[in-house]
């Protein structure tokens, strides 16, 4: 058994999805042994980011809301960060052009399992087909 190859197989793809098979292949493992542990890698990976990106965004509030609270105490003004960015624009865009399939499954592909498992869950999850 190669278990360093098998190893390194699910924690690239658990990573970066779009690169792992190619990964078995150099280490000299099947094309099934490859398909198989690259799906439970990306599967587990894109589960653990889905159900905790909820734990993430809200710890993500509770930190802005202490950083505003102890700049007005201090006396500091407290400069908010601009949310209509560029990259904020083309998200919304790409959501409203592909919808709930384009973004659960072209986002964890090209981006990668975490950053897009964390989006798909942003916007869609409250619907119990994004995951």
């Amino acid at each position: 058994m190669f278990w360093a190859a098998y190893s390194t197989v699910f924690l690239l793809s658990t990573i970066k999805f779009m690169f792992a098979p190619f990964s078995g292949w150099a280490l000299g493992l099947t094309y099934f042994e490859t398909f198989l542990i690259c799906a439970v890698g990306g599967s587990i990976s894109a589960a653990f980011f889905f159900f905790s990106a909820g734990a993430l965004m809200k710890s993500n509030r509770k930190k802005k809301y202490l950083a505003r609270k102890q700049a007005l105490e201090q006396g500091i003004p407290y400069v908010e960060k601009n949310k209509f960015t560029w990259m904020n624009k083309n998200v919304v865009r790409l959501k409203r052009s592909v919808g709930v399939y384009g973004i659960c499954f072209w986002a964890p592909f090209f981006l990668s399992v975490p950053i897009g498992s964390i989006i798909t869950a942003k916007f869609y999850g409250h619907l119990k087909k994004a995951y």
